[in-house]
């Protein structure tokens, strides 16, 4: 078998006029998407912050921007902290089978840009093209089920999809590629324990700059593994159980996975499970006139148990909590970005709601965001009770799409976080037509989301 070497072909002979309109399409709203959850992601003490003030002093040469810190840094450690600032949030797309591709391909794709003064034509290119890596990779897997997962996917497949990206940035040749992806998957594998942490948004981060790395040394004629996907001990061994299907890797290419089967635009800054949970109970919100006469919540939801959080213990972990969204939603009416935050994860009234809310987690209901449905039922002090259901927010494959008016609420919401009025409607102007910029236009749309 000599899948490696016939998907690495196929991958360097396409370059964007391969790329259909469609796809053109759905690529421009994911830069847009990422470069405003980016943007709002900085702000956060946490993870980014730390890591920012790391890198920092780490120093190394000024080649690419940190978005919304201010400062230049090595390619390798620009993509990192913008892959943590990207995810960080828990905001930004979800793909199907479950990844999140956007943090994990499009900061080494503007890196290198910055980098080597290319224009907006590449990076887009780079990010269908890393997308498309890891789309076919979880596919292939047959991994769909969360209780499936024996790593968190983006750390999994992250690293390939970066390395496919840089590959196209910097002109690798087949062998060269093959090499870049021998070495990416030995920077592969984070810890599903870690969701609810710092560490978790490090998952992506990790992932996006140690794919770009691997491409950078490939440049240089580090080698690898050429046959990574197929060897013994490679990475399908390694990462996967005997369901992985190696041929279905080489469905790589038109229509493109951006297309179908698409993604999901998250509206809700949390784990895309809970947009179930959030939706069912923004519904029953509207039914119940006084959140105080709450007197029992009970979830039917599937076998996610990594989400199952009666009592998360800061308001990020809030983010992977059924129990937390649900009584943010039936209290406040809204799930927005200070909803993570511990000071209302900590409010009396959060508190109290928390203490008389039961998941029932079945087995029978499928793990997977594609099939699975949340149904929630309050119980009220006066013995009534009201029951909502959702089988997929809206904005789920298949189902209502989020209109560009409505996704720039969201994106003008995570853009104020650190930029003028002015400068926002600057970045997505240039956002929304990445493909047409120059060098020098790619260079000042990083500055705009740069500004600390």
């Amino acid at each position: 078998m000599e899948i490696t070497k016939e998907l690495c072909n196929r991958i360097t002979k396409m370059g964007y006029d391969e790329i259909s309109d469609p796809a053109r399409v759905a690529a421009r709203r994911l830069v847009l998407d990422g470069l405003a959850v980016a943007v709002a992601g900085s702000k956060q003490e946490a993870a980014p912050g730390i890591l920012a003030a790391h890198l920092r002093e780490m120093g190394g040469v000024e080649a690419a921007s940190a978005i919304g810190f201010g400062f230049r840094t090595s390619a390798v450690s620009a993509a990192y902290i913008n892959g943590v600032s990207m995810h960080v949030l828990d905001f930004e797309p979800m793909w199907n089978p479950a990844n999140h591709q956007l943090s994990t391909t499009l900061p080494a794709a503007f890196a290198i840009a910055e980098a080597r003064e290319l224009g907006g034509q590449a990076v887009l290119t780079a990010l269908v093209k890393g997308i498309e890596m890891q789309g076919w990779i979880r596919q292939a897997s047959h991994q769909f089920e969360a209780r499936q997962a024996r790593f968190h996917p983006p750390s999994q497949v992250g690293p390939m999809g970066a390395a496919v990206a840089a590959a196209h940035m910097l002109e690798l040749d087949v062998t060269r590629l093959r090499n870049a992806l021998g070495i990416a998957a030995s920077r592969t594998g984070g810890l599903l324990a870690n969701a609810g942490t710092m560490t978790k948004s490090t998952n992506c981060g990790v992932a996006v700059s140690a794919g770009l790395d691997a491409a950078m040394l490939a440049a240089r004629g580090f080698t690898g593994n050429p046959d990574i996907f197929e060897a013994h001990q490679g990475y399908v061994d390694g990462l996967f159980d005997d369901g992985f299907v190696l041929e279905e890797l080489l469905n790589y290419g038109p229509p493109f996975r951006v297309v179908e089967p698409g993604y999901a635009i998250k509206m809700f800054p949390s784990q895309y499970g809970t947009h179930f949970a959030i939706t069912a109970a923004l519904e029953l919100h509207g039914q119940i006139d006084d959140p105080a006469e709450i007197e029992a919540v009970e979830i039917v939801a599937p076998q996610m148990f990594y989400i199952d959080r009666p009592q998360p213990v800061t308001g990020l972990a809030g983010k992977f909590s059924w129990q937390y969204v649900t009584a943010s939603a039936l209290l406040d009416g809204k799930v927005k970005m200070s909803t993570f935050e511990d000071e209302r994860r900590f409010a009396a009234d959060m508190e109290a709601v928390l203490g008389r809310i039961r998941v029932d987690m079945r087995a029978d209901i499928p793990a997977r965001f594609d099939q699975m449905y949340v149904e929630t039922t309050v119980r009220l002090k006066d013995g009534t009770s009201v029951t909502a259901r959702c089988d997929g927010p809206r904005g789920k494959w298949g189902g209502e799409p989020i209109t560009d008016a409505d996704h720039l609420v969201k994106v003008r919401d995570c853009l104020a976080v650190r930029l003028t009025d002015s400068d926002a409607e600057q970045v997505i102007a240039l956002a929304g037509q990445i493909d047409e910029l120059a060098p020098a236009e790619i260079k000042e749309l990083m500055r705009l989301v740069s500004q600390p």
